[in-house]
């Protein structure tokens, strides 16, 4: 049997909402850093280096361990990596 999601996977694997929502940006976060870091053809190193962090830090990023990672963390380094970060509302 398949379930269609309603979009936010960790509601769908049974998350609070409240959590489910912040996991959700997290991830999204994780997701386009991870991206921007390929795109730019950036070594583990070299992200680091721009991101303000340890080599570590950034394999973690890219491994998607989102365990790891507060949203503020996450937005700090949109925010180093020149990327824009701004938040929506729905009612």
């Amino acid at each position: 049997m398949i379930t269609e999601s309603c979009g936010n996977i960790f509601l769908d694997l049974g998350f609070p909402p409240e959590e489910a929502a912040l996991l959700a940006m997290r991830a999204d976060l994780m997701t386009r850093l991870s991206d921007l870091i390929d795109a730019k053809g950036l070594t583990q190193v070299e992200a680091a280096k721009i991101l303000g962090v340890s080599q570590s830090r950034v394999s973690d990023l890219v491994c998607g361990k989102w365990e790891r990672f507060s949203l503020d963390t996450l937005v700090t380094l949109a925010l180093r990596a020149g990327m824009q970060v701004e938040m929506n509302l729905a009612a």
